[in-house]
């Protein structure tokens, strides 16, 4: 049976899901693109074969004809959405984050637990791409011993908007370090603490955390928003017998006038292309099945990086160590 799915957004994200559902989902098939400028989702719908767009995405949500969705629409969209598919019944792979507030993600949670099954797989693509997938194999093969501390940064050439703040810096990027981190780990976060360096002109500063698991290791994250250089993301694990460590991915280098050079990309579309297919391909199974993918972050993970972030914003405002205090684990989620 073809999976008929509905591509929720038609900006960046949307229109690379909606060209991944196209040309790389053996059994499924784009079926429509929404948003609410009818004319980009047109646009997109064009691009690669859609049956049909729509602007109204709880009514695209609902059509007899889709089977399951995509949503790639603003931040504060998601969580509603999520509701709205968990009460058709139909699975939804959303974008990152679930929500910003983690009083939303609950929300979704108690839906989620109501309705006795999973609908909802977020968009934490990390998880799929290679780099990390070896750190945690070679984590759980005990070749590093035990996990003492992970280092990771994540620049960005520079900011999206010209009022990007710290805060957002942890709210908007930090919460794939926040996940894929504590996936590989396999534990969860106990404090966080926040500061910026100061710069000389008038761009935002970078972020630097320092966080503790509960089983007593450490994990730095550096978001730097404005790094020029280009698009770099890269992650070290330290254990007691060994260290791995992600490498910068370029497919050339060029050797010149006694020099050497490699080239950054300008964002992060090409450095997780592979791991946006797979990460489909498994939503894709998810729907045929019913079985939620193993690797995939769950609407629980999105509440984790929710309360994180939470606690993150407040660590650097405030100028001291914050707890970070969630629920216990449901069942469902385990």
């Amino acid at each position: 049976m073809t999976i008929r799915i509905a591509v929720i957004g038609a900006g960046l994200m949307g229109a690379d899901h909606a060209k991944i559902v196209a040309e790389d989902l053996s059994g499924a098939a784009l079926q429509v693109v929404c948003d609410m400028d009818g004319t980009r989702a047109r646009t997109v719908a064009d691009a690669y074969g859609a049956a049909d767009t729509g602007t109204d995405p709880e009514g695209t949500i609902a059509r007899t004809d889709v089977d399951a969705v995509i949503v790639a629409s603003p931040d504060f969209t998601h969580a509603p959405l999520s509701m709205v598919c968990i009460k058709t019944g139909k699975k939804m792979l959303c974008e990152k984050p679930l929500s910003q507030s983690s009083a939303d993600c609950l929300r979704v949670m108690e839906a989620e637990q109501a309705a006795g099954k999973k609908f909802i797989q977020l968009g934490f693509m990390r998880r799929y791409d290679q780099s990390y997938i070896e750190i945690k194999r070679a984590l759980l093969q005990g070749k590093l011993g035990r996990a003492l501390m992970m280092h990771n940064f994540h620049r960005n050439v520079a900011t999206p908007a010209a009022d990007f703040t710290g805060a957002m810096a942890i709210t908007n990027s930090a919460p794939h370090e926040f996940d894929v981190a504590r996936h590989v780990l396999g534990t969860e976060y106990a404090t966080i603490t926040a500061w910026q360096p100061k710069r000389s002109d008038a761009l935002v500063a970078p972020v630097f955390m320092v966080l503790e698991t509960v089983d007593g290791q450490i994990v730095n994250i550096e978001i730097n928003n404005n790094a020029a250089y280009g698009y770099d993301v890269r992650a070290e694990l330290v254990g007691e017998n060994a260290a791995i460590a992600t490498n910068h991915v370029a497919y050339t280098r060029l050797d010149h006038s006694r020099s050497q050079a490699a080239g950054y990309d300008v964002d992060w579309r090409s450095r997780y292309a592979e791991a946006y297919r797979r990460q489909n391909r498994a939503f894709l199974r998810f729907v045929e099945t019913g079985t939620f993918p193993q690797v995939a972050s769950s609407s629980w993970d999105g509440y984790c990086a929710a309360v994180v972030a939470e606690a993150g914003v407040r660590a650097l405002s405030e100028g001291r160590k914050i707890p970070v205090e969630m629920i216990a684990r449901p069942e469902f989620y385990a």
